[in-house]
């Protein structure tokens, strides 16, 4: 085996999934400038996601539309677009 080829700075890390507000703590080694406290009193490093297992539709079941980058309205302004042309 490779000697020294996995990381060693692993620490508690908090990963918060924005969409529902469910966080857990767990070990990582991600870089984050952001941090939270946690229940226990401690300061943690926080990582934000957008999605996680209680807001994933496959471990869900419900359908669910995550946009955090507003790509549906901006499809909405182009089709819009186009449709005015249509109607001109």
């Amino acid at each position: 085996m490779k000697k020294d080829i996995h990381p060693t700075n692993y620490r508690f890390v908090v990963f918060k999934d924005m969409s529902n507000d469910y966080a857990f703590l767990t070990k990582s080694t991600v870089d984050t400038k952001e941090s939270i406290v946690w229940e226990d009193g401690k300061e943690y490093p926080l990582v934000k996601l957008e999605i996680s297992h209680t807001s994933h539709p496959f471990f869900t079941g419900k359908m669910k539309l995550v946009d955090t980058a507003g790509r549906v309205d901006k499809f909405r302004n182009r089709y819009q677009k186009f449709q005015d042309k249509q109607k001109k």
